[in-house]
């Protein structure tokens, strides 16, 4: 066992490592029929994970790296808060350890380990076990990482178990444990699991956030040049938007069965910020549903647009057909082999049937363009007194800042 100072993980992402392959957001774990139940499906040859083992109390806060799970024992027999975090998946070596250690049954074991599994809570009496997704908004801001986060609440001890070791949301709450800010080190583990519920809840926000930039730029492009590439991105953003819809719905209920169920290591105390928590939970269900109405709203107007501009090719060949039918009228006439045809012998016969189809073409141009026909309206004109947006406003998410 290593210790160190007390310090927040610097987690970041390699930035010369880009997924080529679109990320699938609608995955679920599935057991094969007929498999025993509590079967663990890891790769035989995965390093163990890391561990890392946040042990506090209010006068004080301790970092460590964990090699091997038989190291937790002796902190979880004290009355200060150990905060394990598992780091990766790792093997099923690791996982049979720390089974041991915990207690944890084979099922729980499952749900952990064979992920994404969908959010929910279990009731083992002596311990909760909450599944829960975070997302986090990609770098160039545009979709998102998702991945499940694995909660097992016990007395004095709070285990979770990220599927990627390399980022998460937590760091405000270790920063907070690190330099003793607000009352987190005065409370128990419930609390701890509250505030790390509240980050994966609040996470959300700057993905929606980019989100409604992403559909406010989307909406000048529609009904000014859409393109291919333009539903090609609508398309995208339905398909994302409804990804995060079926990881938000299901905490919601995760919540409510939290502040509802009357288990005994949830205090009276942290049942009240958990519905702050909910109270966010359903916020970022109601900025979701907006923003899916709105991007199917401008898939509408895409579909206008290009009709809009087929009927304008349309118009643009109406008016030059148009235009020609007399001519060739006249042209076809004069071009008939008859013998006897006085206006051939004539001397200005040639320059007069010119000026009169000039002279009907003209006409017809004219006579088109008093008419408006001439006109582009595949495009609307900007007017300082009326706002594309107007009819339906895009909603700005502000960042809560809440004392704790």
């Amino acid at each position: 066992m290593i210790e160190r100072p007390f310090a927040t993980a610097t987690l970041g992402i390699n930035p010369d490592i880009e997924e080529e392959e679109e990320e699938d957001y609608f995955d679920y774990n599935y057991d094969e029929p007929g498999s025993l139940p509590g079967t663990i499906d890891l790769p035989s040859d995965a390093p163990p994970p890391d561990i890392v083992l946040i042990d506090y109390c209010e006068a004080s806060a301790t970092r460590l790296k964990i090699n091997t799970p038989e190291e937790c024992t002796p902190y979880l027999d004290t009355h200060s808060v150990s905060w394990v975090d598992v780091l990766g998946l790792g093997n099923e070596e690791t996982w049979i350890k720390l089974s041991k250690v915990f207690n944890l049954h084979a099922l729980v074991l499952e749900d952990v380990v064979n992920v994404p599994e969908r959010p929910k809570v279990d009731d083992f009496d002596s311990q909760i076990v909450i599944i829960a997704w975070m997302v986090m908004l990609k770098e160039n801001a545009h979709g998102f990482y998702i991945e499940q986060v694995s909660f097992v609440l016990g007395e004095d001890y709070l285990l979770t178990v990220q599927e990627e070791p390399d980022r998460d949301c937590f760091a405000r709450v270790r920063d907070r444990i690190r330099y003793n800010k607000g009352i987190i080190r005065q409370r128990k583990a419930d609390y701890l699991a509250y505030a790390l519920l509240d980050a994966i809840i609040d996470g959300y926000f700057p993905v929606l956030e980019a989100y409604g930039e992403r559909i406010e730029e989307l909406e000048d492009e529609v009904v000014g040049n859409p393109s291919r590439q333009t539903l090609q991105e609508i398309y995208k953003i339905r398909r994302e938007l409804l990804a995060l819809r079926r990881a938000i719905w299901p905490q919601r209920d995760t919540l409510n069965t939290l502040i509802r169920d009357g288990s005994n290591l949830i205090s009276p105390e942290v049942r009240i910020y958990l519905r702050d928590c909910y109270d966010h939970a359903v916020q970022v269900i109601d900025i979701v549903e907006t923003y899916r109405e709105l991007s199917s709203g401008l898939m509408d107007v895409y579909l206008s647009s290009m009709s809009n501009k087929m009927n304008e090719i349309m118009k643009l060949l109406t008016v030059i057909s148009t235009i020609f039918i007399p001519l060739t009228f006249i042209a076809g006439v004069y071009g008939m082999n008859f013998d006897y045809m006085p206006e051939l012998k004539w001397t200005w016969s040639y320059p007069a049937v010119w000026g009169i189809m000039i002279a009907v073409a003209g006409g017809l141009i004219y006579f088109f363009w008093r008419k408006g026909w001439f006109e582009n309206f595949s495009t609307i004109q900007d007017d300082p007194e009326i706002e594309l947006s107007s009819s339906v406003p895009i909603p700005k998410i502000q960042q809560l800042t809440r004392r704790r």
